[in-house]
């Protein structure tokens, strides 16, 4: 599979860890967007579309976001996810869309951080204005 455009949208504020946001298009066929480039503790990194998972309400059975205090529907207190008292409580977020294998996130990785540099230095150097897409053809 080829990526074969990347767009980056940078986003302004630079105290926060949200550096940008990126849409990838596979074999000019299939788009992924809400890819997220974010800067950790080691450096910059990619992290994949997620959606909030969901749990029932133990008293009305309506699905409701995992983590929620109350239920939206009912209004009962729900019980407290902590990673004490459930293994599931780290996958609050779920990724809608990610590669299968070590090469292929590497490839991606790579690809997305060249464009995001491409593009911050290309602010940088030339246009204020950060917040239009920015599109990088790439063949490899």
């Amino acid at each position: 599979m080829e990526i074969t455009e990347v767009r980056v949208s940078l986003k302004d504020n630079n105290s926060k860890k949200l550096k940008a946001y990126v849409t990838v298009t596979f074999d000019n066929s299939f788009v992924v967007r809400n890819i997220k480039v974010i800067e950790g503790n080691s450096g910059v990194f990619v992290a994949m579309p997620t959606r909030k998972a969901k749990q029932f309400c133990p008293r009305c059975g309506k699905r409701i976001d995992m983590g929620s205090k109350y239920c939206s529907y009912c209004g009962s207190q729900l019980p407290l996810v902590t990673k004490d008292n459930d293994k599931n409580a780290q996958q609050i977020h779920q990724d809608i869309a990610h590669p299968i294998n070590q090469e292929f996130r590497d490839y991606l990785q790579k690809t997305v951080l060249e464009a995001y540099q491409k593009e911050k230095e290309a602010s940088k150097s030339g246009s204020n204005n950060s917040s239009l897409d920015t599109t990088t053809e790439t063949h490899a």
